[in-house]
């Protein structure tokens, strides 16, 4: 009889726990590919062409694998997320991921690794992963990444192994205090400049191991023996120099800017006060330019008025004074006719030859050719023009 009991006591005290374990269930139906044991809960989805997270998840789950599917973890996938407080390994691979948004995995607090490698994320926000305070992996590899703020990882504490290989990385400003065992940085096309100071300082004088080190090379200045990123030659003195001139550069820009700014805000009325405490009436800056061409227009148009008047009188004489016309036909009769009233009148002497009178008027009428329109021709013999 004692065993009986007994074996009824044990019955008794797993009743509960069997029913409570059977209206987890009901509540939290979990689906044909998760496998439950009494400390993991592992569910599988992988490659089902999801473009969301299930809902219809264990929400105890611990491991989930959502591997080569369409998600692209937008504001409602990150709220599913969110209900999975259990989880501790989380694999996003091969999915369509662009963007990393801030607080992505917040509630996610006991998780230890997260995997988003094979997407095509080119934007990581700076708190895209806090809250993870236990993640320990983060694989971000073979996505487009071409730049990472040195503060995305302040909050990953815990994090022991990086992996950004295969990104388009060119230089990562990176803290001392970030703390790691193993990074793995090949496949990105670094430019050793004195932007990549800080992180081949870091990998120097940390512990850190640097995986696939001799395929972490250089790619900018392009030159024919490729060395690795902790081997190029950056000297400090250089980047200072270089900072220091760039600093001052800054600053000249600042200055000039403020100076700018300064002019301005003098030029406008409603920052300007008379003395009685009244805005003064200042011209606004806009209308300095249409003030300097009426100005130029002015002065263009008196100096040309100003040169027409000097100019006018000379242009007028000479136009005046030019008469010249061509001779006309009965310009010759009149020509005769006083020949012949200054012959009538000239007296004549009886003694004289009969060529003197001739002589006479040769000297006396001696006049100025008055030009006829025809050109002289002065080769002509002077014993033509005697015959005729």
């Amino acid at each position: 009889m004692l065993p009986l009991r007994s074996n009824r006591k044990a019955l008794n005290m797993k009743l509960p726990w069997l029913v409570i374990w059977a209206g987890t269930l009901f509540l939290n139906p979990v689906t044909a590919d998760c496998n439950i044991t009494s400390q993991t809960v592992i569910c599988e989805e992988s490659g089902k062409n999801l473009s969301d997270i299930p809902t219809n998840l264990f929400q105890n789950v611990t491991k989930l694998s959502l591997e080569n599917n369409k998600i692209t973890l937008k504001d409602r996938d990150k709220e599913i997320l969110q209900s999975f407080i259990n989880l501790t390994e989380l694999y996003l691979n091969e999915n369509m991921i662009t963007v990393l948004h801030n607080n992505s995995f917040c509630k996610l607090t006991n998780l230890i690794l997260l995997a988003i490698s094979n997407n095509h994320i080119s934007t990581v926000h700076k708190a895209a992963f806090a809250g993870l305070n236990q993640l320990s992996v983060l694989n971000l590899s073979y996505n487009m990444i071409t730049q990472l703020d040195s503060d995305v990882f302040t909050s990953l504490k815990s994090l022991t192994v990086l992996n950004l290989q295969q990104n388009l990385l060119k230089s990562f400003s990176i803290k001392s205090s970030f703390k790691l065992i193993k990074i793995i940085l090949s496949g990105n096309p670094w430019t050793c400049s004195c932007d990549l100071l800080d992180l081949k300082i870091w990998l120097t004088a940390s512990n850190v191991t640097m995986e696939n080190e001799n395929n972490t090379t250089c790619t900018f200045p392009n030159t024919k023996e490729k060395f690795s990123i902790t081997a190029a030659a950056i000297q400090p003195a250089d980047c200072k120099a270089e900072k220091a001139s760039l600093e001052n550069t800054v600053t000249s820009t600042s200055a000039i800017k403020l100076r700018s700014s300064a002019f301005l805000t003098t030029l406008t009325p409603n920052n300007t006060t008379g003395n009685n405490g009244t805005h003064a009436e200042l011209p606004l800056v806009g209308k300095s330019w249409t003030f300097l061409a009426g100005v130029l227009g002015f002065v263009l148009s008196t100096t040309l008025l100003i040169f027409t008047a000097i100019k006018c009188p000379t242009w007028y004489r000479y136009l005046i004074s030019y008469s010249h016309r061509r001779l006309e036909e009965n310009d010759s009769e009149m020509v005769e006719q006083e020949f012949s009233a200054d012959m009538s009148s000239f007296p004549t002497e009886s003694d004289t030859n009969n060529e003197d009178p001739i002589v006479i008027f040769e000297k006396i009428h001696a006049f100025a050719p008055v030009e006829d329109g025809f050109i002289e021709d002065k080769y002509i013999d002077s014993y033509v023009t005697e015959e005729s």
